[in-house]
């Protein structure tokens, strides 16, 4: 046996229940009667509290590839500045302004690659790992033929 309520909605639900309703071809009653269950539902808290883990650790693991890819860049760009500072020799003073000239012409060489290579969409993060997954599958297979 059913009992019969009689409730207002606002116009804006009332008309988002009624295209819902429309878009799955069932009474507009039912829709309500599943949702009030479903909230109402005991087990309801507990599956709200599994989506927002499901969320969440996915949000972790994108933070963690992040951290990894940060890492990556500060650890290439560190080992880049050793070793310019290293082998670099200081220019004397007669040859500074060629040298700076030559350097903006560089650098600008560069932000243009690095543009093209931003624009195919690979970068250097996923380059290493696929070279250090090629040589340690390479290392595998030689360790295996030995």
């Amino acid at each position: 046996m059913r009992t019969k309520h009689t409730f207002r909605l606002p116009p804006d639900l009332a008309g988002k229940l009624a295209n819902y309703a429309a878009r799955k071809h069932v009474p507009q009653a039912l829709v309500v009667e599943t949702a009030l269950a479903s909230h109402l539902s005991p087990d309801g808290a507990d599956r709200l509290e599994a989506a927002l883990a499901r969320r969440l650790d996915r949000m972790t693991r994108q933070l963690d590839r992040f951290e990894r890819h940060v890492t990556i860049s500060n650890e290439a760009l560190a080992l880049f500045v050793r070793f310019w500072l290293t082998s670099t020799p200081p220019l004397p003073d007669t040859a500074q302004a060629a040298a700076q000239a030559k350097g903006k012409e560089r650098y600008d060489g560069f932000v243009e690659a690095l543009g093209r290579r931003l624009a195919r969409g690979r970068s250097l993060a996923d380059e290493i790992v696929s070279d250090i997954d090629a040589a340690q599958s390479t290392e595998a297979r030689e360790s295996q033929t030995s």
